[in-house]
Order: structure tokens, then sequence, then C-alpha cells
């Protein structure tokens, strides 16, 4: 009976994403007013290929937005390298700007059709994907049932559920067991994670560890930094990264709490840049001078707030600082990834929400090198005890980079866990060169 409520759910939902699908167009065209959407890609999201596809074997990467793009950059290269075509799909422009700067024209990036048969069909009939790898949390059930009825296989690598998501899951079980059984493989991301998949029915599972630690540190432009560190000098700094609504305001009160004693510049980062406009104006009606990126704003000694509002540059503003606070953890949940910091030399602090990276920062903490803070006052007092005691930031850093190689070795798990689905696509790719029909 359960088999049969499933089926009937998802029937009804196909029925019901067809018929609204004339409707989703406004939607598209409202986020591509907000600058989340492409306008002149609109049509991909419809299935509707803007390249030609590659002869010979091709296998579909998935990532959703920017933090799953960088994790299975890694990957994508090591599939590329055998020979294989990869068409990379990601939901934001972000994500397409990232993909685009770190993979370069040798990989196809299509935005991904919406979760609704129409799209996902056209999709599939045009790239006819060997293989699909789905990064992290995506769960889209028309999809997921599109590609097991073509016995295309799937696997989830990098895989993750947080309490949330799978609380939602397993009120659904008979859903949820309709769904998974079509992934040929879950790679995910801890034991944890591991269990929740198999306690909703996804076979087989595996775990790899965390894809983001063995990513390359976020790049930058040598010149830039140059440029940077000669307008800042000496000042001391701290950077509030990836961060969400109310933590910018934390940023700007701290800064003006420790400002006057130790000369201070705070770098802003966040985690939406098309909310910049809005923290600058929140930021100057305290009475603090900002430069923006965007605009080559020069860090004269009267400037307060450098304010990062471009995308791809968090290897640049990590790297003029030593203390970094790492944002959607204060006044928003989940949490946002601190990997890249501790790659990068910095001593960490975090607010309590943290559920989405939970494993990464009991890591980091055991080893020492991030605390958690429970409030502004807390922050502040965090930042001022680090930019003035030059040992204890040092030994959190050292043990952010120990934690950082201690966590290392989730793509060669990966890689053995897909073996069985890529070395077939390696050897058809030798057979028959990407350019011959």
């Amino acid at each position: 009976m359960s088999r049969i409520l499933a089926r009937l759910a998802l029937s009804s939902y196909r029925w019901i994403g067809t018929a609204i699908y004339p409707l989703v167009w406004s939607y598209l065209a409202a986020r591509a007013v907000k600058g989340k959407e492409d306008s002149t890609r609109r049509q991909e999201r419809y299935g509707h290929a803007s390249a030609p596809r590659p002869q010979g074997p091709l296998v579909w990467f998935h990532a959703a937005s920017v933090g799953e793009t960088t994790a299975v950059i890694p990957l994508i290269r090591e599939v590329s390298r055998r020979g294989i075509a990869i068409v990379l799909t990601t939901g934001t422009t972000t994500s397409a700007r990232l993909a685009a700067d770190r993979l370069g024209p040798g990989i196809i990036h299509q935005y991904v059709p919406l979760d609704f048969k129409p799209a996902v069909a056209r999709f599939l009939d045009y790239w006819e994907p060997d293989l699909a790898i789905i990064a992290e949390s995506e769960i889209w059930p028309m999809t997921i049932v599109e590609l097991g009825q073509r016995h295309i296989p799937q696997v989830l690598v990098n895989g993750r559920l947080s309490d949330r998501t799978f609380g939602r899951w397993k009120k659904r079980p008979w859903l949820a067991d309709a769904l998974f059984e079509n992934l040929a493989l879950v790679i995910a991301q801890s034991d944890l994670d591991a269990e929740r998949f198999r306690t909703l029915g996804a076979l087989p599972v595996m775990v790899s560890g965390n894809l983001k630690v063995d990513t390359d540190a976020p790049p930058h432009d040598g010149q830039v930094l140059k440029h940077y560190r000669q307008q800042v000098r000496d000042r001391k700094t701290w950077a509030a990264i990836s961060t969400f609504e109310g933590e910018e305001n934390a940023a700007g009160v701290v800064h003006r709490a420790l400002k006057e004693r130790t000369g201070l510049l705070t770098i802003i980062v966040p985690r939406h840049p098309e909310r910049c406009d809005a923290i600058e104006a929140m930021l100057n009606a305290k009475g603090l001078t900002v430069a923006r990126r965007t605009r080559n704003d020069p860090i004269t000694p009267e400037t307060d707030i450098f304010l990062g509002d471009t995308i791809g540059e968090m290897g640049l503003y990590l790297r003029l600082t030593e203390v970094a606070f790492v944002g959607r953890s204060l006044f928003a949940e989940g949490g946002q990834n601190p990997l890249e910091p501790a790659m990068l030399g910095c001593a960490i602090l975090s607010g309590g929400n943290v559920q989405n990276f939970r494993d990464t920062y009991q890591m980091l903490a055991k080893n020492g090198s991030a605390k958690i803070i429970r409030d502004v006052e807390m922050l502040a007092k965090g930042v001022n005890y680090l930019l003035v005691n030059d040992e204890v930031r040092r030994k959190m850093i050292d043990a952010g980079l120990e934690t950082v190689h201690e966590m290392r070795g989730a793509l060669s798990a990966t890689i053995r866990g897909l073996e069985p689905y890529i070395n077939p696509l390696t050897v058809k790719a030798r057979l028959q060169p990407r350019g011959e029909t």
C-alpha cells in the first residue's frame, strides 16, 4: 500500500508541475531582476540546450550553488582527465561564474532544468548522459524519477542531510523509499549522514568525508592582493565572511567598539552581494566609512569597513586578515563553510547555529582552531582577544591547517566509489574520441 501511495504522490507531483509550468516564467523573470537568474539563458531552465553535445560518453554533474560547485570541481577535473565529456548544471548565476572561472571552456555549463517533467525530459533527451552525479543534498523528485525510468545511474556525492531535511523525509518514509531506491549509490560526508540515507531507503551507502576539504584554497590575484596590503599597511584586521542579515550590523557594532583601541579595519563579505547597497547605507548611518571592492575604492587610514561585494574573491579577502568570523551562524541558521578560512591561515569565530557543518566545526573546535560565540558582545571580545594575543592566534591558525590536513581524503574515496561507473565510460571514451561520430 505504501508503494502505491508513493507512486500516486509522484504522479500527482508530475501532473501539478506540468499544469503550473507556464506560470514559472514570471517567477524566473522576477529572479532575473534580482540578479539570481541569467535572463539571456532562461530557456536552459526549461531544458533547452545552448551548447552542442559532444560525441562519446557524457557525465552530468549537478551542483546547486557556490559551495557545492567548489566541492565537486576537483572531481569534475578527474573525470574530465579520463576523456569523458561533462555537462555541469548549477542553479545560480554566482555558481555559473565560479564554474567558468575555475573550470574554463572545456566543461559545458548549463542552468539546471526545472524539476518538472517537460523540462527534465527535454534536458535528458538532448544530453543523453551516461551517468548523473549530484552534489550534497539536492533531492529533486521528478529528476530522480526520470533518470530512474531511463535506467541512467545516479550517484549522490558529498551527501548530507540536515536535521530539518531528514526530519521532513522521515515523516514520509513511503515517499522517501520510492525516491531513494532510484539512487545507484550514495557517497555520504559522515557516518551520521550515511545512517540517515540508509534510514530513508538508500542502498548502497558509503562514507567519504567532506569533498570541500580536498579542494584547493580559494584563488587570488597576486597584484590585487599586493595593492590592498600596501594600503592596509600595519593596521589590525578581521573579517566577517558569508554573512547574513543582522551579522553585518553586528560587525559594525564590533568595529565601533574596538577601532579606537586597535586602529581596526573590518572586512565584511556578505553571502549575497546584491544586499551590499543596503549594507553600506546601514554602516554609513552608524558613522562608518565604507570602501567597496566593486568601486575600487582605496583603503585609506579613515576607512572603517572594506566591503567585499564581489563574487569569487574570498581568497583575496581572507589573505588580508588572520581572524575570521564565519556567518549564517549568529542570526541565521545552518552555518557556512569554515574550511576556506582554515586553509588560508585564519583563527575562526562562529555563532552556534552551525547544523549544516556540525562535523567540521566539531573537528576544528576539538583541535583548538575554532571558537563558538553566543552574541555580539562575545564576538567583540573574541575579536579583540585574538588581535592582541599573537601567540594564541598563531596556535589557532596552526591547528586549523593541521585539521584540514587530517580531514583530507574524501576525493580519493569518492573516486574509488565511482570507479564501477566511471571506468566503463573511460574505456568507451578511448575507443571513440569526442570528435568522432
